[in-house]
């Protein structure tokens, strides 16, 4: 079945980063187009950014763009999301989604906190 498994949450100070990864199993990863999405406390998901199956396309929300960078490597079935300039807006359960959008097979999550 479909396995999703992120890393590299923690803490951050305004300004930081933190990169995350996501472990792909149990699908043909290289077919899939994948997303980044979030939910901060008492909101709801929020699209981050996706990348379809080959890299070819790339997008980003608003909110991270020039901030975050999406990227994956086929050959290992990986996902990662770098985010620098994190501020505190930024805080949320991050997931990694299978697909292009906030509503495919998803991990549990990792949390980033950003705080002084």
């Amino acid at each position: 079945q479909v396995q999703l498994v992120e890393s590299g949450g923690g803490l951050a100070h305004p300004g930081g980063s933190l990169r995350l990864s996501c472990a792909a199993s149990g699908f043909t990863f290289s077919s899939s187009s994948m997303s980044w999405v979030r939910q901060a406390p008492g909101k709801g998901l929020e699209w981050v950014s996706g990348i379809r199956h080959d890299g070819s396309g790339i997008g980003y929300a608003d909110s991270v763009k020039g901030r975050f960078t999406i990227f994956r490597d086929n050959a290992k079935n990986t996902l990662t999301l770098q985010m620098n300039s994190l501020k505190p807006e930024d805080t949320a359960l991050y997931y990694c989604v299978r697909g292009w959008g906030l509503f495919g097979s998803r991990g549990q999550g990792t949390q980033v906190t950003v705080s002084s």
